[in-house]
């Protein structure tokens, strides 16, 4: 961020409480460029989760000596987690910090269609964030299912349904550990890992083909 003497001391708190979340460890958390536009300061992460899947040989493919067989990674989930800070304070956000946030994953598509995956997804951010009781306000956010159909010579790949939950809030002070550790957990259980939340409802799990 380069001259941190001109970054505000609520900003670096947020910052030092950042990394200390503790975060699961399947969950591939990097920093990303932060949008420039929405806050005077802003740290944004993004985060991701892969799985082996079926065996593949790499002859043909690219990756490395004939014959030698390579796991085929598969992307579960996938998400941003953004910390915006302006020290003349929000009307907006009714403080001044607002994190938003972007989860997708995709769904199995005989389950796409129900029409609660929505709510249990937004369901899942408040219980989340309750589960460890990190301190908010003026939550708000959009559950999106995505259809996309394959043809001609891609109709192989068959029909494949998405979820995306687009989240904002203000958290209650500059310690935002709870917030992130909340989040990260958000993707774990978008991406069908175990174990849930008490009491949490689970969407259909995430398609493995």
């Amino acid at each position: 961020m380069g001259d941190l003497s001109q970054v505000p001391p609520d900003f670096l708190k947020a910052l030092g409480s950042l990394r200390r979340a503790r975060c699961r460890p399947e969950l591939h958390l990097n920093e990303i460029p932060a949008p420039a536009r929405l806050a005077p300061f802003a740290v944004s992460l993004g985060a991701e989760i892969l799985a082996s899947g079926p065996l593949a040989r790499a002859e043909g493919l690219g990756h490395g000596p004939s014959g030698i067989v390579i796991p085929e990674q598969t992307e579960l989930a996938t998400g941003r987690f953004i910390l915006l800070h302006d020290p003349e304070g929000s009307a907006v956000w009714n403080g001044t910090f607002r994190i938003v946030t972007y989860i997708r994953a995709e769904l199995e598509p005989d389950m796409g269609n129900d029409e609660l995956v929505g709510s249990v997804a937004w369901t899942w951010l408040v219980e989340a964030l309750q589960e460890h009781h990190a301190g908010y306000s003026n939550a708000g956010g959009t559950a999106t299912r995505i259809l996309s159909e394959s043809y001609g010579t891609l109709a192989g790949r068959g029909d494949a349904i998405d979820i995306e939950l687009r989240a904002s809030w203000t958290p209650d002070s500059a310690d935002v550990q709870e917030h992130l550790e909340a989040w990260s957990d958000m993707v774990c259980t978008f991406a069908g890992l175990p174990p849930l939340p008490e009491g949490v409802t689970p969407l259909p799990r995430v398609r493995r083909s």
